[in-house]
C-alpha cells in the first residue's frame, strides 16, 4: 500500500467560499474538504499526485474554482492538473470561457456534466459539439460524467470528435446497485473502438452503495473494462470526497489494487499512474 500512485479523479470544496447547490442533499459530506484532509483520510497511503476535477459550483464561480485550487497547489504541490468547468453549449460563452482557461498553467481539461440532463441526447447538439470539438482543438481533453442510459449518445459523440481526448467518469455509472450490467456491457465496448476515449475506474462503490463493498462483486464489471479498454486506457480515481457516501478513501483504494492484482506490475502501473499522466499531460512529481 506504500507505492506511489496518482489520484485522476479528486474534488475540493469550500461552501464559505462558494457556493455548490447540490451539497444540499448529501449532509454528509457537504463541510469543507482540502488536500489536508485527503491526505488525512488517506491515512498513510495518500496519492503522489492528483487531478482536481471541477466541483459543480455555481457557474459564475467556476473560474474562482480554477484560481482557488491553484492557490491551494502552492501549499499541495500533489495536485498536478485541475479539469475545469466549461459550459459545452453556448456558443460565444463556451469560445470564451475555453480561452480563460487556456492559459491557466495547470489546466489540463474540461468537464460539463451530462449526468443530470433529462434528454438522454443533449450531448449531441450541435452546440455541445462544437464545444467539445474545440477543447480538442486548444489541447484540452474533455471528460464526460454520465449516467449508463447516455452512453448511446456519448457513444456517437466520441465518433463525431474524433480529434479530443475524451475521458469517461465513473465507467459510465453501470447500474451496480441492481447488479445488470446491460446494455452498459454493449455501450462501453462500442466507446472502447474510439481510440480518443480512455476511462476511470473510479465511482463504483458509489454507484453500488455501502452493502457491496466485497471486491467480488466489482469483478464483472472491471473485467470488461479490462476486456474492452486495455490496461492502457484506464485510469485510476477515487472521486473522493464523494466516496465517502460508501467506503472510507483506503478502503477503495485497497479494493481497486486487490481487482487489479492479477494483471502485470507494469499494466497496474501504468493505471495507477502512468495512463493519467500521459492523459493529463502531467509533470514528473
Amino acid at each position: 500500500m506504500g507505492m506511489e500512485f496518482t489520484d485522476s479523479h479528486v474534488h475540493f470544496w469550500d461552501p464559505s467560499l462558494r457556493r455548490y447547490p447540490w451539497l444540499s442533499a448529501v449532509p454528509e459530506i457537504a463541510g469543507a474538504h482540502g488536500p489536508g484532509d485527503l491526505v488525512r483520510e488517506a491515512a498513510g497511503s495518500p496519492p503522489s499526485r492528483i487531478v482536481f476535477v471541477q466541483a459543480d459550483c455555481e457557474r459564475g464561480s467556476a473560474l474562482d474554482e480554477v484560481e482557488w485550487v491553484e492557490s491551494l497547489a502552492g501549499h499541495a504541490p500533489q495536485i498536478s492538473g485541475i479539469v475545469a468547468f466549461a459550459p459545452m453549449d453556448a456558443g460565444p460563452g463556451t469560445a470564451a470561457a475555453l480561452e480563460a482557461l487556456r492559459g491557466r498553467p495547470l489546466v489540463r481539461g474540461v468537464r460539463h456534466l451530462i449526468q443530470g440532463e433529462p434528454d438522454p441526447g443533449f450531448c449531441l447538439c450541435p452546440a455541445f459539439l462544437e464545444g467539445v470539438r474545440r477543447c480538442g482543438e486548444l489541447g484540452l481533453s474533455f471528460d464526460l460524467c454520465v449516467r449508463h442510459p447516455q452512453l448511446a449518445a456519448v457513444v456517437e459523440l466520441a465518433r463525431l470528435c474524433p480529434g479530443t481526448s475524451l475521458v469517461l467518469d465513473h465507467a459510465g455509472k453501470p447500474d451496480l446497485r441492481s447488479n445488470v450490467l446491460d446494455p452498459w456491457r454493449s455501450h462501453i465496448a462500442q466507446l472502447a473502438e474510439c481510440p480518443n476515449v480512455t476511462c476511470k475506474v473510479s465511482g463504483l462503490v458509489t454507484e453500488a452503495g455501502t452493502a457491496a463493498l466485497d471486491p467480488e462483486r466489482f469483478v464483472p464489471t472491471i473485467s470488461h473494462l479490462i476486456e474492452t479498454f486495455g490496461p492502457s486506457r484506464l485510469l485510476f480515481g477515487s472521486d473522493w470526497p464523494v466516496v465517502k457516501l460508501a467506503s472510507p478513501y483506503p478502503t477503495w483504494l485497497k479494493m481497486a489494487r486487490t481487482l487489479l492484482a492479477h494483471l502485470p506490475d507494469s499494466d497496474q502501473a501504468a493505471i495507477f499512474g502512468g495512463n493519467a499522466a500521459r492523459v493529463y499531460r502531467l509533470v514528473p512529481s
